[in-house]
């Protein structure tokens, strides 16, 4: 397959280890995967060394995840790359999926469907339903920093991810601005389901270095001249899009591009 999977980490052994095994389980083998490690602490390191198939960078600082991606972009010589969380596990045949999406639309970035929070499901027989289902769902424009396939010509374009972008998000935001800017296409689609936990890497460095989120909004808004209303309209008109969106494919399928799942309920988003 023509994809290299990028997999930054930072601690958090338990999903990196879960995430790696749902992948090899769906038939992608670590020569795949390139696990970028911004200078873990809790066993990573040891754990990576008992892969030897993967391909890993070794950081000694944590230099976030912005700077993780670039990393493994530059080592990967596919036509498209992967960048996919590690709280991820994954469903039989999503990444073939993902791919065929993509060449088919055509689209320059794709992202698949995602199920949130709790894994209290089958996620191989929900997968298969849900995407039986969705298979011709698509949400234009529109793309998760969780997982998303990128070809090769829009780094040719934009560039890489900005560094700047430390630990506050909006690395991914910005990437997808810029790649629309440009003319380039983005969708996500609901022929391809994978599982997200949310944010555990995250909300860890947040608890350890506490929220640095204001510095990075203010960063973006200078960066691309808006102002606080202006960001937040934006934000606004996008909640408004993926509600009628949401209305629609809940009333067609049953289901919605994205499931958020806790105490045996899901709500739909």
């Amino acid at each position: 397959m023509n994809v290299t999977i990028v997999i930054p980490v930072f601690n958090q052994l338990h999903y990196t280890r879960q995430c790696l095994e749902s992948l090899n389980k769906s038939g992608y083998p670590d020569s795949m995967i390139v696990v970028v490690n911004n200078a873990s602490t809790d066993g990573t390191v040891e754990f990576l060394a008992t892969r030897p198939m993967l391909r890993v960078i070794s950081n000694s600082e944590n230099r976030a995840c912005a700077a993780a991606w670039n990393q493994g972009f530059a080592i990967s010589t596919t036509d498209w790359v992967l960048f996919l969380n590690n709280d991820v596990v994954v469903s039989h045949g999503w990444l073939e999926n993902l791919l065929s999406f993509a060449e088919k639309s055509p689209v320059d970035i794709a992202s698949p469907a995602l199920g949130e929070g709790e894994l209290d499901y089958d996620l191989a027989a929900y997968a298969a339903d849900f995407t039986e289902q969705m298979q011709a769902v698509v949400r234009p424009g529109i793309d998760s920093g969780v997982a998303f396939l990128v070809h090769r010509r829009v780094f040719s374009a934009i560039g890489g991810f900005d560094e700047n972008f430390r630990w506050g998000g909006y690395e991914d935001t910005d990437f997808f601005w810029r790649a629309r800017d440009k003319g380039f296409l983005l969708a996500t689609t609901g022929s391809s389901y994978i599982h997200h936990f949310v944010s555990v890497t995250q909300k860890a460095i947040k608890q350890k270095r506490g929220s640095t989120r204001a510095a990075t909004v203010a960063y973006f808004r200078q960066k691309w001249k808006i102002s606080r209303w202006q960001r937040l309209r934006s934000r606004w008109q996008r909640k408004f899009t993926e509600a009628r969106q949401r209305n629609r494919e809940l009333s067609l399928y049953g289901h919605t591009i994205c499931e958020w799942r806790e105490g045996g309920k899901i709500s739909y988003r």
